[in-house]
């Protein structure tokens, strides 16, 4: 730990008094805010929250805490929360609203649920969820516990780009997930004898100072660079991490499965692999090594727009490191090669000898496999309503098993065409699609308009769920509400601390209320929330011997498991005690029998970009510039933060990145308005000068909106004026359903004028039918 003697400045209770302040030591792991669990101290009176700050004694986060952490009680208390639930009473649009209570909005659901039932069956209800954070079981749990649908989708991102093609490539290689190992999970951290300071980090197709994603605090890489780790960063804009780096290596892009082919290709040749490794624990090494003769470094570097010199360095600098990690990111999901790029650097992390060894990428699983995340509720849907899931059997990886969505571009698809089924009624839970999350935002926003009912649950209201619902329900935040943490490590306590804003319920509370309403056979059994979140705990024997409320006076359980390295040798891996991995030779795959089963190359191979200079040159003439989208932004979120002042403050306006020269030759100066346009639609958005960026690239920021705005259609927030959303793309991904394009497609750019401003995006959007694109 950092600080050695904050055993003595800070308690270790799990709550205490101090003056007139309540204290409880909790985690935070659920909206608003990020994907990591920070271990916080929150100071309440009289039930409310007066301040918060990190918890040094938790050995995670150590104390430190992001501006997403420490503006809680802003974000908490904001008077624009949504107090109470609220049913429309104008047109859909028209943002006109009653207030309700509870008892009336589960009377409105219970009716809903039976005429759609009796209508098209509960298939016809489809739940929409939102970033992994502390609402994913939950409304898994609606969906098929309470409602009896199979349909369960993440919010119209296309092609599950998001963390699924880098999990699933992992599974399917070795049975597990990996992560960098920074020591983060262990609790003595870097004190641990065990592990060992990497001495090369690669970061790849993320910011972790910015994004915080995935279980992984950015501070931890700014820790190891003071231990002596050295960087290489891979990423198309010079990052505050690229300019501290070793080696920056500027990609093109969508091209990430060609410069890891490009590594292959040195560590291969030029005998850098871990020998012993491949010999005893991989299957199917010899395929790779024909395959990476086919990706010269030259052939790589004319493909990434990287120096040959560069990747062989790079390449040579990660083989010889021992060990080396990687911490990978977004951008390996974000292109139609989303799976074989995670396939490629997988294999690279395999054998150069870096796989569940101190100091590379370890193995691990959810703190006592407790949860099932989005796999909940499954025991609850016969194997008769499973196929009638909507667009499952046309993806081999999907109709496996290996995730529990829908596709959301199937699901698209359904709500246009009205097959297999009509949509009934879209449940939103955690999640504000057409700000953030949908690709080709505009025609999800069409098609929407084609379901009956809506319901979203959310904090605040949205332009989602001003455009589409009949029902909205405030959730409660994160030290409002009971639940608890289990991704990756450790274990950990989300304790009620302050009392819920107005009328706001826990997401497991609706869980529980609505369960207990339409499904009593299931739920009846549970007696409250805590009682519910102890049988989540137990998860059929997992090891967790102690229920929910024990765990909150824990606050923070660490699993030996996964602080354990080398597990395929000590036979912690199979069910059966061997050695081995979870796959079906029991060996690394590195070429992969199911995907050959499937009808998928089973070796990673490069795909061109959907549009850009190689694939489709001729329509480059009218949108000259690579288009890469959703740069994270210190203090926001997706769409979340901006009704809050201090975080506007921050970042008041939505930004693009553009090199200065490429500025200048369009006659844009820093803090011009210029529209970013593709032949699907346009945005408009801040320019904002980044000297390290390739002249033919832009970034666009995502997610967002202007709460500050108009509420009603047809401003509905200026949703859709600054949404780079307008220009990306559904439907179009790899040949596995995973990996869409949305941030390697094309665009170009030019001032915004009082001439070519007299409609706003949105308005064209809701008012005048769209951007006229139409798919081919």
């Amino acid at each position: 730990m950092i600080n050695k003697y904050s055993k003595d400045l800070y308690k270790e209770d799990w709550r205490w008094q101090e003056g007139e302040y309540e204290v409880t030591r909790t985690s935070v792991w659920t909206g608003p805010g990020c994907h990591n669990g920070c271990g916080v101290l929150c100071y309440t009176k009289d039930g409310k929250l007066e301040k918060i700050e990190g918890d040094p004694n938790f050995s995670y986060n150590q104390g430190r805490l992001c501006l997403r952490c420490i503006n809680m009680v802003e974000q908490i208390y904001n008077n624009d929360r949504l107090k109470w639930p609220l049913m429309r009473v104008g047109k859909k649009g028209e943002n006109k609203w009653k207030r309700v209570s509870w008892d009336e909005a589960y009377d409105w659901i219970e009716a809903k649920h039976k005429e759609i039932s009796q209508k098209t069956g509960p298939q016809g209800i489809v739940s929409l969820v939102g970033t992994g954070r502390n609402c994913m079981w939950q409304p898994a749990m609606i969906t098929r516990a309470v409602f009896g649908s199979p349909n369960l989708s993440f919010g119209f991102l296309s092609a599950d780009s998001c963390y699924q093609p880098r999990m699933t490539a992992n599974l399917i290689k070795q049975g597990d997930c990996w992560v960098l190992d920074a020591s983060q999970f262990h609790p003595l951290r870097y004190d641990n004898p065990e592990w060992k300071v990497p001495e090369v980090v690669v970061v790849w197709g993320n910011e972790p100072l910015a994004s915080n994603g995935d279980g992984f605090v950015g501070h931890w890489l700014v820790d190891l660079m003071k231990l002596g780790t050295k960087l290489i960063v891979i990423d198309p804009a010079l990052t505050w991490l690229a300019a501290k780096a070793d080696l920056w290596l500027k990609i093109r892009p969508g091209t990430d499965c060609a410069l890891a082919l490009g590594f292959l290709n040195v560590i291969i040749n030029e005998d850098l692999y871990d020998h012993d490794f491949v010999e005893q624990w991989t299957y199917g090494f010899d395929e790779l090594v024909e395959r990476v003769q086919e990706y010269s470094v030259e052939k790589a570097a004319e493909i990434t727009w990287i120096p040959k010199e560069q990747i062989t360095e790079a390449a040579r600098m990660y083989a010889k490191a021992k060990p080396a990690g990687i911490q990978w990111g977004l951008a390996i999901d974000m292109q139609i090669a989303g799976m074989e790029a995670s396939a490629a650097i997988s294999d690279m992390v395999a054998i150069t000898g870096n796989l569940d060894v101190p100091g590379g990428n370890i193995l691990l699983r959810y703190a006592y496999n407790s949860s099932k995340k989005y796999g909940c509720g499954l025991e609850c849907i016969s194997e008769e309503m499973l196929q009638k899931r909507i667009g499952t059997y046309e993806s081999a990886i999907h109709e496996s098993g290996y995730t529990p969505f829908i596709p959301p571009d199937k699901l698209l698809e359904t709500m246009e065409s009205g097959k297999p089924y009509p949509v009934q009624m879209l449940w939103v839970h955690g999640s504000n699609p057409i700000a953030n999350m949908a690709g080709e935002a505009p025609r999800v926003y069409a098609a929407w308009k084609n379901v009956p009912y809506t319901v979203v649950v959310d904090y605040y209201m949205t332009p989602t769920a001003v455009a589409f619902a009949d029902l909205v329900l405030p959730a409660a935040m994160s030290v409002e509400r009971d639940s608890y943490r289990s991704w990756w490590q450790p274990l950990r306590a989300i304790t009620k601390a302050a009392e819920p804003y107005f009328e706001s319920k826990a997401d497991e509370q609706i869980v529980l209320d609505l369960g207990k309403r339409i499904n009593p056979e299931y739920f009846n059994k549970y007696k409250d929330v805590r009682d519910l979140l102890t049988d989540m705990l137990y998860d059929d024997g997992n090891g967790v011997d102690y229920d929910f409320e024990a765990l909150t006076h824990k606050v923070y359980d660490w699993w030996d498991w996964n602080h354990t390295y080398k597990k395929y040798e000590k036979g912690l891996l199979r069910q059966d005690g061997q050695p081995g991995f979870v796959t079906a030779t029991g060996l690394y795959e590195v070429s992969s029998p199911l995907f050959d089963v499937w009808g998928f190359d089973p070796l990673p191979h490069h795909m061109e970009p959907y549009e850009g200079p190689y694939s489709t040159p001729e329509l480059m003439k009218e949108y000259p510039f690579i288009l890469t989208t959703g740069h994270r932004q210190i203090g926001l979120f997706h769409s979340e933060h901006r009704q809050l002042p201090t975080m506007r403050e921050v970042h008041p306006q939505p930004e693009m990145d553009i090199n200065p020269e490429t500025a200048q030759k369009l006659g844009l100066q820093e803090g011009d308005w210029a529209w970013i346009e593709n032949k699907r639609g346009k945005c408009k958005q801040q320019v904002k000068f980044n000297y390290g960026l390739d002249p033919k690239v832009v970034r666009a920021r995502h997610g967002w909106w202007f709460p500050e705005k108009e509420g009603a259609e047809p401003v509905l927030f200026g949703v859709f004026d600054s949404n780079s959303n307008n220009l990306t793309t559904m439907g179009v991904h790899g040949p596995t359903h995973y990996g869409a394009p949305y941030k390697s497609t094309i665009c170009k750019v030019y001032k915004v004028e009082p001439e070519n401003d007299q409609v706003t995006p949105t308005e064209i959007v809701t008012r005048l039918g769209g951007f006229g694109y139409v798919k081919r």
